[in-house]
């Protein structure tokens, strides 16, 4: 029991580690669950804990991960190969992969057997292959006792599965083309397949290393607290499906923000006239109505290279959120600045409108490098009647702006002009005015926050409420 103990205790500083909000109480009721469910199906230790210590569904496949790593499903290799030799099957995984079982034939013949599973969509089947995958071509050979032998390179490298979509699509009758929704079915079988090579390695990784290093260093934060500027492919795309969520509870929040301040100041006339009828006692208090309005919104939004997904998250936000403004207006920059409002059409794709801003980004840049005073320049220039002060100003960036000329006069003018402004970097805080960073000399004319995930993005448009 107490080694039990143990292990739950650990299990829940990894998942805090990883960026899950667990509390002391949620840790009790676990326990509780876990009193009354037993611990004999390893799958219903799974769903107790889920249903006590996960909140929310992007913390989910965090949660799954350092689940397996402290719970695995099996030990050691995990798989028994029937068409090797005894000999070969006593001389371990090392020796089993010298022995010609990851050779072009056997390669071929893995890949074959792949292909048939994907395209079934079975996952006990691509369960075991995965297994299969990691024992025969995952192996890093050279590594002593005690240091970690298996990679989901390798095996990445040598399977390829990405590149049997083809011959999936063929053998059930179609070509590549010609059924988007199958191929789409088919990406995500393989995907699964990739996810479960990683969980092995992993595992393999834990019994080797221990759980506690391979989840605090393998096991990736949450999509919410992944930083913009490190997400990968895979984590943009999840990325982008938290938008519309977030979008609408903000905009609920803001109408009920709205909604509260909806009364104007206190109408003593008619306050003062009503009481008359309880004897003088003001039992009401009348107010006068506050008149409707709703401000503009302009941001300018740096998408050089360096700042690139955090450019197209924020814009994405802020164009779900435009119903809540009289009027938005957004311009991108490297050095030259470039309006692209028209970019954001109702009825269009936002995500495909920002990757399209993304792929043509060579529109708004002259010298190629990141310029923040020439930019804010040639706003002012080009858009003297852009800010009013009905106008609500957001700066999108990194403030680095390789030592060029601030402009510091000209975006002292900007912020005079406009309602409220602010600067969302990023960068973390630490890194502010490092290099050629001018976070500080800009962060004297306007309040700059540190923005570098979907919980930070989200706090800070729920302040700004």
């Amino acid at each position: 029991m107490g080694s039990m103990l143990d292990r739950h205790i650990a299990f829940v500083e990894a998942l805090r580690s990883a960026g899950l909000p667990v509390s002391l109480s949620e840790g009790l009721d676990a326990v509780h669950a876990l009193a009354g469910l037993g611990l004999a199906d390893r799958e219903t230790v799974r769903a107790a804990y889920a249903a006590t210590l996960v909140k929310r569904q992007p913390h989910r496949a965090g949660f799954d991960q350092v689940f397996d790593l402290y719970f695995p499903a099996l030990v050691g290799d995990g798989i028994v190969r029937h068409d090797l030799a005894p000999e070969t099957a006593e001389e371990g995984p090392e020796r089993a992969g010298v022995s010609g079982l990851d050779g072009p034939a056997e390669l071929a013949e893995f890949r074959e057997s792949l292909v048939e599973a994907l395209g079934m969509g079975d996952p006990d089947a691509l369960a075991l292959l995965a297994r299969e995958a990691v024992q025969r071509f995952g192996l890093i050979r050279g590594r002593g006792p005690g240091e970690q032998r298996w990679s989901s390179y390798n095996v990445m490298n040598r399977v390829s599965p990405a590149e049997l979509v083809g011959r999936v699509m063929q053998g059930l009758g179609l070509e590549l083309d010609d059924d988007p929704a199958t191929r789409r079915l088919v990406d995500a079988q393989v995907r699964a397949f990739e996810g479960l090579v990683e969980a092995e390695v992993r595992r393999r990784a834990a019994e080797v290393r221990g759980p506690e290093h391979v989840a605090r260093y393998t096991v990736r934060r949450s999509i919410d607290q992944l930083d913009f500027t490190s997400a990968r492919k895979s984590d943009l795309e999840e990325m982008r499906r938290e938008i519309g969520p977030l979008a609408r509870r903000l905009a609920t929040r803001l109408n009920r923000h709205k909604a509260a301040r909806r009364r104007g100041p206190v109408d003593f006339r008619h306050t003062v006239r009503a009481s008359m009828s309880s004897g003088g006692v003001p039992l009401e208090i009348h107010h006068r109505p506050r008149r409707p309005s709703r401000s503009d919104l302009v941001v300018l939004c740096d998408v050089s290279g360096s700042v690139a997904n955090f450019a197209s998250f924020t814009l994405l936000l802020v164009f779900a959120l435009r119903e809540q403004f009289d009027r938005v207006r957004a311009f991108t920059f490297v050095d030259e600045i470039h309006e692209v409002t028209d970019r954001f059409r109702p009825g269009g794709d936002p995500a495909e409108t920002v990757a399209a801003l993304a792929a043509s980004a060579q529109h708004a840049t002259l010298w190629g490098r990141t310029s923040y005073g020439r930019a804010f320049t040639r706003f002012a220039e080009q858009h003297p009647d852009a800010l009013t002060p009905k106008t609500n100003l957001l700066v999108l960036g990194d403030a680095r702006s390789n030592y060029s000329d601030l402009a510091l006069p000209v975006v002292r003018d900007l912020v005079h002009q406009a309602r409220h402004a602010w600067w969302l970097n990023p960068e973390a805080t630490r890194h502010w005015d490092t290099g050629d960073s001018a976070a500080k000399d800009y962060g004297a004319l306007m309040p700059m926050v540190e923005c570098r995930n979907l919980v930070q993005l989200g706090q800070f448009v729920q302040d700004l409420a």
